[in-house]
């Protein structure tokens, strides 16, 4: 009996989860096999879904898209967890099932991790947009290690979608499952002290944010805050954990009077950055391009 011709390993392992995310998923997944590197895996887990995510995802015939799915909700730590497991690339790249990588974001992300420098982590900047497509701003990263964890206890200014890095790193430093917030940022303070990051000085991510959703950041803060007490238990630096939980309680009090005064709109657009012409340009040609027939057809084939 002949042998199973065995297939080369992918050089990159895009790791997903999705949850009721079937108005996204398509796109998501478009933007992906759109990519100038198509040496990819897609590690796609289901975490548990009542919509129809599972059954858009299955309409996308791509060998390279190996979809999970057994009903159960776990939460998005241990989804990922259970992604970096599975993926065989040597690098693995984070993405969220409602966001949009730009084409030439794993290229150009592979090509600084097999360079000189050799950083574990690598980020970009990520342009926020609604779910109509329309530009908010740009979520900016820190460009090096030292400007990413100059402030470890305010936080790490790394967009957790963007991260493309070395599997041996994911495998080392798992997400804590227990987290149901803020698991990128809990990884970043446990891992930076050993660990190099480092992050493209250009906008390679859509990053979708239709409204702010005041619960969900309030809910961050708070876990977050945990994170810093137990980082604080280890190293002794209580005073600084300290002096970064009381600014995370200040900004959820900022939150909550944004909220009360119909301001959230107004502070989120606040809290990013222009959109130069030609990044805005690039932008709408991607989404247009997504959101067609043409496009539709052409990623099937």
């Amino acid at each position: 009996m002949a042998k199973a011709e065995r297939l080369p390993a992918p050089l990159v392992s895009v790791i997903m989860a999705m949850r009721n995310s079937a108005s996204t998923i398509e796109t998501a997944i478009r933007s992906i096999q759109m990519q100038t590197l198509d040496n990819w895996e897609l590690i796609l887990i289901d975490d548990g879904s009542t919509d129809a995510s599972v059954e858009v995802a299955k309409t996308l015939a791509d060998s390279r898209i190996h979809l999970q799915f057994d009903g159960k909700h776990l939460g998005l730590a241990a989804r990922l967890n259970q992604a970096v497991a599975m993926s065989k690339g040597e690098f693995i790249a984070r993405m969220d099932a409602d966001d949009v990588c730009f084409p030439a974001r794993l290229a150009k992300q592979v090509e600084i991790l097999q360079g000189d420098v050799k950083p574990d982590l690598v980020g970009c900047h990520a342009l926020v947009f609604t779910d109509s497509g329309d530009i908010v701003g740009v979520m900016r990263s820190g460009l090096d290690h030292r400007m990413i964890t100059a402030h470890p206890f305010d936080g790490f200014p790394l967009p957790h979608p963007t991260w493309c890095g070395r599997a041996r790193w994911f495998r080392e430093n798992p997400y804590d499952a227990k987290l149901m917030k803020t698991q990128d940022q809990d990884l970043l303070l446990r891992s930076f002290s050993t660990s190099r990051f480092a992050a493209l000085d250009h906008v390679l991510m859509g990053y979708r944010q239709d409204k702010p959703n005041l619960t969900k950041k309030i809910q961050g803060r708070f876990i977050f805050a945990g994170s810093l007490l137990r980082y604080a238990g280890q190293t002794g630096q209580y005073t600084s954990a300290v002096s970064g939980i009381l600014k995370h309680f200040g900004k959820a009090v900022v939150d909550v009077g944004a909220a009360a005064l119909g301001l959230s709109r107004f502070a989120q657009r606040n809290r990013f950055q222009p959109v130069s012409p030609d990044v805005g340009h690039e932008w709408f040609k991607l989404w247009q391009s997504l959101n067609s027939k043409q496009s539709v057809k052409s990623c099937a084939e």
